[in-house]
């Protein structure tokens, strides 16, 4: 698949909904300090001022599951991605009550930001939770893990860098198994590409305890590339 056909197909979709006062509050007073220039290259240590690991979180959503290991994780660079705007707002009102240091922000689309802005050989770590499924066959094509999206992220990615998937869809499960399994350079964590516990650093979200109430299983996936 071309770039330009890429950069077309989009594997979210613009949600509307209505903000807080407390997280248009966040978006005007807060992200200024932690936003990132999607028109400008990533430079960690100018952005954090350190030179520890640098962990990618796609789609944070309301970020609940970035705070927590930002919180456990200290050492480690968080860059969050995310274009829903009530989901930005929420975040910065942790980072504000949770007084973090760790977490930065990119409110524009993942996929163009990792092209665009990220150098080779430039993060350590790469968490995608509960992409959007696409339920439908003819809506497929815009999933996010796809064989494109995996030939794009693989320079970018360190040396052993780790990339943690979780899904509540289980087809969807089964899709990145079957592209991954295409990769020979990511090793799963698990024998026979199979799935894993939830790591420790990955908390139950509200939003994953509402489809463990209807009935909906969780799927995580660990792999580690290997270049060499």
């Amino acid at each position: 698949m071309s770039e330009n056909i890429q950069r077309k197909i989009r594997s979210f979709v613009m949600r509307t909904s209505k903000m807080t006062p407390g997280q248009k509050r966040a978006i005007e007073e807060i992200l200024p300090q932690f936003a990132l220039d999607e028109q400008q290259k990533f430079d960690a240590k100018k952005i954090f001022g350190n030179s520890n690991p640098v962990c990618l979180d796609i789609g944070f959503g309301n970020g609940e599951s970035l705070v927590h290991i930002a919180q456990m994780q200290p050492d480690v660079n968080f860059v969050g991605m995310e274009v829903h705007t009530p989901g930005v707002g929420h975040l910065l009102l942790q980072i504000e009550k949770y007084n973090i240091k760790n977490i930065r922000i990119y409110q524009y689309d993942g996929t163009e930001v990792l092209k665009d802005c990220f150098g080779d050989d430039s993060i350590d770590a790469m968490h995608i939770y509960f992409p959007d499924p696409w339920h439908k066959k003819r809506h497929h094509k815009r999933r996010l893990i796809q064989d494109a999206f995996l030939e794009m992220v693989m320079p970018k990615l360190k040396e052993q860098a780790r990339m943690h998937i979780a899904t509540d869809w289980q087809q969807y499960a089964e899709h990145i198994q079957e592209v991954f399994s295409r990769f020979l350079q990511f090793k799963n964590i698990e024998a026979g590409n199979n799935f894993t516990a939830k790591p420790e650093w990955r908390p139950i979200t509200k939003f994953e305890r509402r489809g463990i109430n209807l009935g909906h299983d969780s799927y995580d996936l660990v792999y580690y590339l290997n270049k060499t």
